[in-house]
């Protein structure tokens, strides 16, 4: 017996909210052609018009709804469900007023428990979205909620959550928008494969905020490839959007392409509301791509004007200040609540437009303003990579301030800038999470994967990605905010300096690069030259690698010769005017930007001898008792000359020719150390050792992940120990050596920020990090860390026992101190 059509229009209902379109459109069709009322037929029109707006005819969608609606004699509910499914289109569409008018209307005629009204509290959330009405849309979505837990319906639930998260994010609560949306990921993927792609484009977003624009544009490219083979055009256009915000801040050119691509699509499509978003991207893309050229003040104002006309008004304020940015006018009002990202864009132009006029201290005045906003908002993360990653949005102000404040000569106000640069990321102590047992078992199946997939890119694995995100994600969500550190101006910490002590404080303002100078009785401020160290720069790690791996011979000559000639340029160009500044200092702490990373510090003959540290910042290292004196080491009883009463534990991981040898050389100097070498070196079994020990010994073969730094780690028996598992562990051990290639280095984060392996134990609690930034050979770590460890054993600040060892036995070495080494 055929199909009646109210049964085939249910069929298509339920196919098209799963979003398998054609066979919803087959059923429609098919239901189209048998009899029914006026009230079904109306109905089918009205989902076939939600499929024609799916896969690409939104004109035709909205015409076939409006002419159901004029249809005479419709029942109340049936009018109610098309002014629902007209309001969705406008909302699609970009005209919000009119979609809020309709939707509203609709829902003012349902029953409150009905799964329809909570639906169309669904789409009404989404304009409130759109025009940043949060607690609008966060209230119609709490009603959708309420509606689908009475009736048990899993999938619009979990979409209905998953927007719970969007709303977060609008908010810039990144911790909770991913939280939601990762939970509700699965059984939207369960619906098909396009409500899992809906879900990453969302999640993308998510992403692009925290800073992690890799891996939303990977994700946003397959989204949109995803949209584009189902023919959804206005999905894939708004793939493409999201992907032009995203290139904005790092690749301004692909960005305005991507938002040309995006413009176009939406104007075919009759999406004027989103055509016009997507041409203010555009049009900041271009003046981001070619700075000082002319702009046309009307192309502005009339996206700006579309922009409002179709309800975006944050993006029109948005546009609107970029404009002033070019043209010089008055700055546009902001509402008190408007979204932290349009208050930062504020202060930006506000710091170019001062820098631009001469007025440097109102250029510093208004960068200091958003950087201090910037920080709010970072107060409410925990998690180091969100941290260090959601420093994006200061980049701009960032390098405004620092470039005025050298302007200034002012060796203070040049280390302020300093320090906000080196500290932004600094300022919040986390709060540890509990032992995450979830958390263990999914970096235990990361390790078997990479084992598995030894020799290939194992990172493009499905399962490997699927992983890495949920441990992203639990992470992100795990460790809390703490208390805010304080920053130091140049005078206290000339008041808390040791005598003997200078700080180098290198600071680099995108084009040049200086240094303030600080001891007990002065300050400086010494300038370099940045073209000369950047040309020396290039190709100094590959020099290091070849030195360390090239044993004897005409060739480790000649290496040896090129790699000398480059150290020696390094020390001459920035390290010798400095040190000549700092007035025959005995001991040394340096804060550096980001492009000075790779750097091998103790490898310049400048500071041979001279104890030296890599702190995070100069507040983290002389702030909250972050530093001990020497009177405080000799109470703990450390004193030179005595054995010291801290335990000491090692472990050598497998294929590293020397590291047994190492690491038990290095413990004899201690009393009673533990060394764990061959099957007991696994990872559970060093998690441990690390918990127990005051200093912590790790020689092993190291990987420096440049795409996701806390996937850095050293290889141990049963796999690798990632960054992440760093924060397994109860209490970071006080000092931890690192003889493993590599694992000093550090991706460079927008401009200023720093992160590997390094600086995720020194964000765990641990105050100094011996570690190496290349390739060291095996020798030469073997002598020298034992060389070491003699010194470390007798009290002496691991600073002072590398510079001790390395004169001992002659070595050098890339080995150096980061965080609190003096």
């Amino acid at each position: 017996m055929p199909l009646s059509a109210r049964e085939l229009h249910q069929r298509g209902v339920a196919a098209a909210n799963s979003r398998r379109f054609g066979q919803a459109r087959r059923a429609l069709i098919a239901a189209a052609s048998r009899p029914g009322d006026d009230d079904l037929r109306a109905r089918i029109d009205g989902t076939m018009a939600y499929v024609l707006a799916q896969t690409g005819d939104p004109a035709e969608a909205e015409r076939l709804t409006r002419d159901a609606l004029s249809r005479p004699g419709l029942g109340p509910e049936t009018l109610a469900l098309l002014d629902g499914q007209l309001g969705t289109l406008l909302m699609h569409g970009g005209r919000l007023d009119d979609a809020d008018a309709a939707l509203t209307r609709a829902i003012d005629a349902l029953d409150e428990r009905s799964i329809e009204r909570a639906n169309l509290l669904m789409s009404r959330s989404i304009v409130g979205m759109q025009r940043h009405r949060l607690d609008d849309c966060t209230a119609d979505l709490r009603r959708a909620i309420a509606v689908y837990e009475a009736h048990g319906h899993e999938e619009p639930l979990a979409e209905a959550r998953h927007n719970l998260g969007y709303a977060a994010l609008l908010a810039g609560d990144l911790v909770t928008a991913l939280a939601l949306m990762t939970g509700s990921r699965p059984i939207l993927a369960a619906t098909s494969d396009l409500a899992a792609a809906i879900s990453d484009l969302d999640r993308a977003e998510v992403l692009r905020d925290a800073g992690l624009t890799t891996e939303a544009e990977t994700l946003l490219s397959g989204v949109a490839a995803q949209f584009g083979a189902q023919r959804m055009r206005q999905s894939r256009g708004e793939a493409e959007f999201h992907l032009a915000r995203s290139l904005l801040r790092h690749d301004p050119a692909a960005a305005e392409r991507a938002a040309k691509t995006a413009s176009r699509r939406f104007s075919s499509l009759g999406s004027e509301g989103w055509a016009a978003r997507a041409e203010a991207v555009r049009l900041e893309a271009r003046m981001r791509a070619r700075p000082g050229t002319r702009t046309d003040g009307d192309e502005f104002a009339r996206a700006a004007a579309a922009l409002a006309t179709g309800g975006f008004a944050t993006e029109a304020a948005a546009l609107n200040l970029t404009a002033r940015l070019a043209d010089g006018g008055r700055m546009p009002r902001l509402a008190a609540d408007a979204p932290t990202p349009l208050r930062l864009r504020a202060q930006e132009v506000r710091a170019a437009r001062a820098s631009a006029a001469g007025r440097d201290g109102l250029a510093r005045r208004a960068a200091a303003d958003g950087l201090d906003l910037l920080t709010a908002w970072q107060q409410s993360f925990g998690a180091l990579d969100l941290q260090a990653s959601v420093a994006m949005h200061g980049t701009d102000l960032m390098f405004a301030g620092l470039a005025a404040a050298a302007r200034s000569h002012d060796p203070a106000v040049l280390f302020e800038w300093s320090e906000r640069a080196r500290h932004l990321s600094q300022q919040v102590a986390p709060v540890r999470p509990p032992r995450d047992e979830t958390l263990a078992a999914d970096l235990a199946e990361l390790r078997m994967l990479r084992a598995d997939l030894a020799g290939s890119d194992w990172t493009t694995d499905p399962r490997v990605r699927a992983l890495r995100d949920r441990v992203r994600d639990r992470q992100w969500s795990a460790t809390g905010a703490g208390a805010s550190r304080d920053r130091l101006d140049l005078a206290a910490t000339q008041e808390r300096l040791a005598p003997g002590t200078a700080v180098l404080a290198y600071v680099y303002t995108g084009t040049d690069l200086l240094c303030v100078v600080a001891t007990t009785s002065g300050a400086t401020i010494v300038e370099l030259s940045w073209p000369r160290i950047r040309a020396t720069l290039d190709g100094l790690r590959a020099d290091l690698d070849v030195a360390a791996l090239t044993h004897g011979g005409p060739m480790a000559r000649l290496v040896t010769r090129s790699l000398d000639e480059r150290l020696l340029v390094l020390d001459t160009e920035l390290l010798r005017p400095v040190l000549a500044a700092a007035g025959g200092a005995e001991r040394l702490a340096l804060t550096v930007p980001g492009i000075l990373g790779g750097i091998p510090w103790a490898m310049l003959p400048g500071t041979i001898g001279v104890p030296f540290t890599i702190a995070t910042s100069v507040s983290r290292w002389l702030g909250d008792g972050a530093r001990r004196s020497t009177e405080e080491a000799r109470r703990e009883g450390g004193a030179p000359g005595r054995r010291d009463s801290r335990t000491a534990g090692f472990a050598a991981g497998p294929r590293v020719a020397r590291a047994v040898e190492e690491v038990r050389t290095a413990a004899s100097a201690w009393t009673d150390a533990v060394v764990l070498t061959g099957d007991d070196t696994r990872v559970v079994d060093v998690i441990d050792l690390a918990a127990r020990s005051d200093v912590l010994h790790i020689a092993a073969h190291g990987r420096h992940a440049v795409d996701n730094p806390l996937f850095s780690g050293f290889e141990l028996v049963d796999g690798t120990l990632f960054g992440y598992d760093v924060d397994l562990i109860p209490s970071a051990p006080e000092t931890v050596v690192l003889s493993a290639c590599e694992l000093g280095r550090s991706s460079v984060r927008w401009g200023e920020e720093a992160l590997g392996m390094t600086r995720v134990w020194l964000h765990a609690g641990t105050r100094c990090v011996i570690a190496a930034p290349v390739v060291v050979a095996d020798d030469a770590a073997c002598e020298l860390l034992g060389a070491v460890h003699t010194q470390l054993a007798n009290g002496v600040s691991p600073a002072i026992a590398l510079a001790a060892a390395s004169d001992s036995t002659g070595l050098r070495a890339p080995f150096q101190c980061h965080g609190d080494g003096l």
